[in-house]
């Protein structure tokens, strides 16, 4: 058997399927934070390492990222890394502590120009490329490895307010910034983009969680066209989700008829609606990650009326997820009853 052949047989056949809409009766199962602080496993490492050990070394990162696919069976893993790195490697400075990711200093009018070119950024993100590696290498054949870069607009307002909480007045009082910090952060990304998908991830996804933050006309005006920028190149193996947009966010034709692969929405959409809306390429989510933490029997109420629609039916196109990343504190047998009764209902 050629190479060629044996990697083409590399991937969950689910997940494959819903990345080109393939009707099928049992959605892939993939949840956005699936390895954290709330499964053992992470914990046992964390233990031991640090977190930035935990993202920077490539057999570590690996583990990671593993653990979850094995213990709850997910048919996709993700790089497990933190979408801040791209501020570190143009010179923000980054550390980790109990209150939570730091940079060094925050973006403005006069400290825009402190950035790194992107040639001097560039080397400082090479561990993800290679983290992807052993995660692929350490994956079973049949899971599937997905890559992810936070947006451009998200960066933005974490390297101008540290977080992405609240209204985002300093961030949205120096919009007129988010251009000229663009023109070296979407290059960037772009080439991060291309590095996670050569080192295997069969798809990458945009996290744009402060996009929601945004009124429909800025985020179209002043957000869209970066993103379009940022994907040309690798359109059709690119996803994107964005937390707390709506329709209005989302009828530009980047998402509606743009080539993506495909969009993930939170759960304040309606899954029917949102699989119609989106008629490209996969939609993931979109269950409340709040339910998880649930006492069982009304966990399994939540998931019934969730599921109920898309019982006996086979719709291409869904890769069945949370509306955001799993809670910590979230019970490990709550996730295994959120797996099993995905593929117990939807068959």
């Amino acid at each position: 058997m050629s190479s060629s052949a044996v990697k083409e047989q590399i991937g969950n056949a689910r997940f494959q399927n819903a990345l080109t809409r393939r009707a099928q009766p049992t959605p892939p199962i993939w949840l956005m934070r699936q390895a954290g602080r709330y499964h053992k496993h992470y914990q046992a490492l964390r233990q031991k390492y640090s977190f930035m050990d935990l993202c920077k070394r490539p057999e570590l990162a690996a583990a990671v990222a593993l653990g979850p696919v094995m213990d709850f069976d997910f048919d996709a893993a993700i790089l497990f890394s933190d979408l801040l790195f791209p501020l570190e490697a143009l010179g923000m400075g980054l550390e980790y502590t109990d209150r939570g990711p730091q940079l060094g200093w925050n973006l403005d009018e006069q400290t825009l120009a402190q950035l790194r070119s992107i040639d001097d950024a560039w080397p400082h993100l090479l561990f993800q490329g290679e983290a992807m590696r052993a995660t692929r290498d350490l994956l079973p054949s049949d899971r599937s490895l997905i890559g992810f870069v936070g947006g451009p607009w998200t960066l933005f307002v974490y390297a101008v307010e540290g977080s992405h909480s609240g209204s985002l007045v300093e961030s949205k009082k120096l919009l007129s910034l988010f251009p000229e910090f663009c023109e070296t952060m979407v290059p960037l990304l772009r080439r991060n983009i291309e590095l996670q998908l050569d080192a295997g991830a069969e798809v990458v996804m945009i996290f744009d969680t402060a996009a929601g933050e945004l009124s429909p006309d800025i985020f179209t005006a002043e957000v869209a066209p970066q993103l379009q920028t940022l994907t040309a190149k690798d359109v059709s193996r690119i996803g994107y989700y964005s937390k707390g947009t709506q329709a209005a966010h989302l009828r530009h034709p980047l998402f509606i008829s743009g080539g993506l692969a495909g969009v993930g929405v939170d759960s304040r959409w309606d899954l029917s609606e949102a699989l119609d809306f989106f008629p490209q390429g996969f939609v993931q989510g979109n269950f409340d990650q709040a339910l998880l933490l649930c006492e069982t029997n009304d966990l399994k109420q939540h998931l019934e009326r969730y599921l109920r629609p898309f019982a006996n039916q086979a719709r291409p196109g869904w890769i069945c997820g949370l509306g955001h990343g799993v809670l910590p504190g979230t019970p490990e047998d709550n996730v295994r009853l959120f797996v099993d009764t995905v593929r117990e209902v939807i068959q």
